[in-house]
């Protein structure tokens, strides 16, 4: 059994299509979306795909933040965010976010028999961000201690395969927005797509963390041309070259 993992689309419908065509072409036989599907210039085109996909998707953060409200700005560059956030926000129709609605927090599943846990950030909060160098006891409180022996995360749109005791912990990275440097660094986003496969078959797991390429320069000068505010901040913060 095959399992695509794809999360943080973020409004990016190219870079979708570009993951779900590889999915395809592989007969990739299940696919599971981590969330935060909207928050980017193609909020409704992208839940409509993912829509069509109907594959099982877990709540995002900011899937939650468009149906409930964005949350307070505390800096300048929050300030931004959610103005740029609150813009892509609108474009939404009331059943795309009856669609949001239907998002689940925590996804638990089998693969040839093997239970796997999908989450946002963990099954703790949709905003924990799990990185290589978190520390197992700071795991320790974001996961019960019966878990699952495969643990599936998104939100930090950084790949990752790690083990956390007898168990292990994959990020799948970000479909839409793949960060190449996050904070404490200022953003740079990745000219790919991200994804995940994970294939299991008896008590064998094999994770293929991929990158595939999509037409980046199309996809930003749509960006710029469609009315988004701080269009030229955000469309610097990619790397493409």
């Amino acid at each position: 059994m095959r399992l695509g993992l794809i999360s943080d689309l973020h409004g990016n419908l190219p870079a979708l299509e570009a993951v779900l065509g590889e999915l395809e072409r592989d007969g990739v036989e299940r696919i599971v979306c981590l969330g935060d599907v909207a928050v980017g210039p193609q909020p409704s085109e992208t839940l409509n795909r993912i829509r069509a996909v109907g594959c099982p998707v877990v709540m995002g953060n900011w899937d939650a933040a468009f149906v409930d409200g964005l949350p307070a700005a505390t800096d300048e560059l929050s300030q931004l965010i959610n103005e740029t956030n609150g813009w892509w926000s609108e474009q939404l129709t009331d059943e795309d976010r009856e669609f949001i609605r239907t998002f689940v927090p925590t996804l638990d599943l089998e693969l040839d028999g093997l239970p796997v846990l999908c989450c946002h950030g963990s099954p703790h909060s949709y905003d924990d961000g799990i990185f290589a160098t978190t520390p197992d006891a700071e795991l320790e409180a974001l996961f019960d201690a019966a878990r699952p022996p495969l643990l599936i995360a998104g939100h930090t749109h950084v790949q990752l395969a790690r083990r956390f005791d007898a168990s292990l912990l994959v990020n799948p990275g970000s479909v839409g927005l793949p960060f190449r440097d996050w904070p404490p660094k200022p953003v740079r986003i990745s000219p790919w797509a991200e994804y995940a496969v994970v294939e299991v078959e008896s008590e064998r797991v094999r994770v293929d963390l991929r990158r595939t390429p999509f037409d980046v320069t199309a996809f930003l000068r749509m960006s710029r041309a469609s009315g988004m505010p701080h269009a030229e901040w955000w469309a610097d913060c990619w790397v493409t070259e």
